[in-house]
């Protein structure tokens, strides 16, 4: 009888400071409440993290690197994306 491995997920906190998730590792696990109580072991030992998010690994899509030119090209083309053209209000740090 073949062993079977258990799921690789992709582990990501939010530290106290941060508004967004950071990738920090992988890790196996059975299934997602699992995959999040180790992920609170291995990565938060000393309570660097508010939240945490993990992700079954085989659930993510990736462009390929040789791709890059056809898929972000169009971005340059279109100046009223940049923040160049927008007024941030006094006041306001994150945006």
């Amino acid at each position: 009888m073949a062993k079977k491995e258990w799921p690789l997920w992709e582990v990501f906190i939010r530290n106290k400071q941060g508004l967004s998730h950071k990738h920090v590792g992988s890790l196996r696990a059975a299934d997602a409440e699992m995959a999040v109580e180790n992920a609170r072991d291995v990565y938060t030992r000393r309570s660097e993290g508010v939240s945490i998010w993990v992700v079954e690994s085989n659930h993510i899509h990736a462009s390929h690197p040789a791709d890059a030119d056809a898929l972000f090209e169009p971005a340059h083309s279109k100046v009223y994306r940049h923040p160049t053209f927008y007024d941030v209000p006094d006041g306001i740090e994150h945006m």
